[in-house]
């Protein structure tokens, strides 16, 4: 009997998915928080969120929103943007917050099998 010449029996391996990039940016607190009064923290969240929603309507974020409940306060909300990581950190560094010192973040690519993200 000819072990090599043996078919395999089971089931056919699955063809690898095609996967398309995101680009994921957690915002999160840095190590040391800026000192800001809270007129100033109040208008440096209005300027947050107005920046936040321009990338929206740009098209640049498909997705982004603050967290509630998270194991670790410091982090503050996520995005998944629509342009790769470079980009990304280029459109994060100009939101106010982040220039401000208030936040700072992580960005890395996500790989999604393709159309399995409806943004």
């Amino acid at each position: 009997m000819n072990h090599g010449a043996a078919k395999r029996h089971g089931p056919k391996p699955l063809s690898e998915p095609h996967l398309e990039p995101h680009t994921l940016v957690l915002l999160r607190w840095p190590d040391r928080l800026p000192d800001v009064s809270d007129d100033e923290l109040d208008a440096l969240q209005a300027e947050h969120v107005a920046y936040q929603r321009s990338l929206r309507e740009r098209g640049i974020i498909a997705v982004a929103g603050p967290f509630d409940g998270q194991p670790d306060e410091r982090w503050r909300g996520l995005a998944i943007y629509r342009v790769g990581l470079g980009q990304a950190r280029q459109f994060v560094e100009q939101d106010p917050s982040v220039r401000r010192g208030r936040l700072t973040y992580d960005a890395w690519t996500w790989l999604v099998p393709v159309g399995e993200l409806d943004l």
